[in-house]
Order: C-alpha cells, then structure tokens, then sequence
C-alpha cells in the first residue's frame, strides 16, 4: 500500500497542504497578537499623553496640577482602560492617586484580585510648563492583558483553532478525492496492460476519460494493442495458409507414391513429371518463405549504390519483355529525357521490381496493357507500375502486404504465386527507407509505386 502511487500522491498532498497550513496558522496567530499588542499599546500611550496634556493646562491655568475635570479623567481611564496615575508636584509632594481603586474595584467584582506590585508596572513622566519641570507623573499598567482584552484575544485564537481544525479535515479529504482521481487514469491502464497481457487483444482504454497528460499514453497503448490484435489475426491466418500450401502438394505426392507402391500406377516419365511438378511447388515455396525472412531480417546488409532509374527500367523491360510478347499483354515504357538517380541495393531494387512486374503480368490479360515509368516526390524518386489487369477490392488493398493473402479468387495457386510476393517487396523497401503504395479500383487495373530515398 506505501509504494502504491495513490499513497504517493496523497501522502505528497497532505505533506505540501498540512505544511501550508502551519505556516500560515503560525503566522496569523504570532502576527494577530502582536498586532493587537502593538495596538494597546499604542492606545495606552494615547490616554497617558492626555492625562499629561490636561495636567499642564490645568497648572498654566489655574496654577495647580490637579482639578475637578482631571481627576474625572484619571478616575474613567482607572475604570475602562486600567490606567493608574499617582501625580507629584515640583516638591515631590504626592497630590493625586488613583491607584487606591484597584482594591476597590476588586471588591466591586471588576478586578479578580490584582496586586499593584505584582501584576502591574509603571513608567514615570516629567512634567514642564515652558521648560520649567513643575512636577512628574507615575503610571501603572498591566503586565499581561487583562479582563476584556483576554477574553477577546482567547476568542480570535479559538476562531483560529477552529478554522485550522476545519481546514486540516477539509485538506485531508480533498486530499484522498484528488489523489484517487489524479491515480484513476494510471489504474486504468494498468489494468488495461494487465487484461493485455492475459491475450485480451480487445481491451482498450477510453482517452477521453485520461487527463491531457496521460491521454497519449492511453493513445499509444490503443494503438498497440490493435496492433497486437491485428498481429494475432495475422499470425493464426498464417499458420492456417501456410498448412494449407503445404497440405496440398504434400497429399498429392503421398497419393501418388502410395499408387506406385500399391502397383496402381507405373511410373511412368508423364506421372513422375507430376510427382516432380508437386515437389517443385514445395522448393519453391520454401525458397520464397527463405527470401521472406532475409528480406525482413533487420540485420539485412544492403549493397548500397548509386542508380540512375532509366537504366533500369531498361533492364526490366529487357528481363521481361520476352514474356509480355508471348502472353500477347503490351509493355509500354514511359521514358524521361533526364537521368533521374536514386541511392539503393541494385539487386533488391530488382528484386522489387521483379515481383511487382511478374504480378502485372499474371493478372493482366492478353491485349491490354503494363505500363512503367519513373516516380518522384520532394526527397523521394522510383517507380510505377500501373496495369489493367483484373484489379483489387479497395477493403483487400491493406493486407496485400500480408504473408499468402490473396484479395480475389482468382489470384490462386494455379496462377504460379503463393502470395509473398508483396511481402517481400514491403520488408525491401523498409529497409531502404522508403516507401510503397498501391491504388487498385476492381476491373479496371492496379498501380504500384516504389519509392526510394534520393541520391
């Protein structure tokens, strides 16, 4: 459960939102007490200048530092602000003391038991008339807040002991909610990686219920999935064409090796010719699957060189030629009167063009017509091969690449392939790093364009 990534995330969350929380707390709490100190304080010295003021204007007035109006004063700021004031005059004769009602507030019920020497300090003031020091002034202060101010105090702290309890509780269930969200997406493909690896080929996942981060994940891992599906289909498709080839020049040959061992048959040289016959569609089959597998070896060593394309498009038509006449299917060669150059192995670029011209042949007619010229795109040049041949459905057209696929009844065995033809092409040009495209409408012909990079 600790190394599961939901944890990770939640512990990662409470961690950064608890930490958050401290700190602010800290700084609300510290910050709000010292400002309210700073507060009372400055109120307090407030109230003692004005005490000082009214007792100056008392003695510029009436020559005396006490009066009814003063003594008023002192005796509110005694009982609403816990300021005490004992006044001297310039003898040092003690003429006002307010400080003796402490011990009568107490016994009133509004001080619980406050001693002057003990709970409360006190700061002493001069005071002057025109530079002249006409008598001074003790103040007594709390030491710590009292009554009103404590209560207020002791409230906003509970306020804020609240709020972070609240907060704490709020942090840790969107913690749980966001790290189970944030962790749903790798779950999910998680799980889809693991019905994959049970050979569900059909498992996918829904990307448009990832985050934007995880969606080309969840893409990829759809896109491999089909692949593996579709490599799947394939793989059993092959292991079913390929014992079908073998099954049924290997039943005829048992047939008619039982024949003559049973005396049924003589062999003679037309029967030992169909035996050979027989044995030959198995070499060859052989030989093709042998050529299949170099040509897909990713190790496969490519004799590199430069070509120039009319060259060999020349070549074909003399390889070929031949054949075309006596099939009676016309070879028209489309030819440029420029060279045209390509980087490639000549032998597989024969090899290629081979396979692609020997199937326009096959399933073109007598009377119509093969043509061949030279391709060419941005960084790309080859060559196309359009016949008007029998054609291929549209849907047959993406696994002509695949291993005895045959798109049409007719494209059978009696046609001489065995349908890896187009599959070799493909691995060969890969490995050129180029390309290979066929267009094909049914009826009317197909179109094969190789392409390879330039020089």
């Amino acid at each position: 459960m600790f190394k599961t990534l939901r944890f990770r995330i939640l512990f990662y969350l409470l961690v950064a939102s608890l930490s958050g929380i401290f700190l602010t707390s800290l700084s609300i709490l510290w910050g709000f007490e010292e400002h309210f100190s700073a507060y009372l304080r400055e109120n307090r010295e407030k109230n003692i200048s004005l005490i000082e003021e009214f007792t100056i204007q008392e003695y510029e007035g009436n020559g005396s530092l006490i009066g009814d109006r003063l003594n008023g004063l002192m005796h509110e700021q005694a009982m609403t602000e816990n300021l005490f004031y004992q006044i001297y005059d310039a003898e040092g004769q003690l003429v006002a003391d307010t400080t003796v009602m402490l011990g009568m507030m107490a016994n009133m019920g509004m001080q619980s038991g406050s001693r002057l020497d003990k709970d409360y300090q006190s700061s002493v003031y001069d005071l002057k008339s025109e530079h002249k020091t006409i008598g001074s002034m003790k103040v007594f202060y709390p030491n710590s807040l009292l009554d009103e101010d404590f209560s207020f105090l002791k409230q906003i702290k509970q306020n804020i002991y609240i709020a972070i309890i609240v907060t704490v509780i709020l942090s840790f269930l969107f913690s749980m909610l966001f790290s189970k969200r944030l962790s749903a997406g790798f779950n999910r493909l998680s799980k889809a990686v693991h019905e994959l690896r049970e050979h569900k080929w059909y498992t996918r996942v829904q990307v448009e219920d990832l985050t934007e981060e995880l969606k080309p994940i969840g893409s990829s891992f759809n896109d491999l999935a089909l692949s593996l599906s579709k490599e799947e289909t394939l793989r059993k498709q092959f292991t079913a064409d390929l014992a079908h080839e073998l099954r049924t020049p290997l039943a005829t040959l048992r047939s008619q090796i039982e024949a003559y061992q049973d005396g049924i048959w003589e062999p003679t040289p037309k029967r030992l010719q169909q035996s050979h016959d027989e044995l030959m569609r198995l070499v060859r089959l052989v030989n093709e699957l042998e050529k299949l597998l170099a040509a897909e070896n990713p190790q496969i060593k490519l004799q590199k060189m430069d070509i120039e394309a009319g060259k060999m498009i020349t070549h074909i038509e003399n390889q070929f030629g031949p054949s075309f006449r006596e099939k009676g299917v016309h070879l028209n060669i489309s030819r440029s009167t420029t060279e045209h150059w390509f980087h490639a192995d000549r032998d597989r670029v024969i090899q290629i063009l081979t396979n692609i011209v020997n199937n326009a042949l096959q399933y073109t007619p007598s009377g119509k017509n093969v043509e061949i010229s030279i391709a060419e795109s941005e960084n790309l040049i080859g060559f196309s091969v359009k016949d008007e041949g029998i054609g291929i459905r549209e849907e047959d057209v993406p696994y002509l690449y695949e291993r005895f696929y045959r798109g049409e009844k007719s494209r059978d065995r009696k046609t001489g392939g065995i349908g890896i033809g187009l599959s070799i092409v493909k691995a060969l040009v890969d490995a050129h790093k180029g390309e290979v495209k066929i267009e094909s409408k049914l009826k009317i012909g197909t179109t094969v364009t190789v392409l390879f990079p330039k020089t």
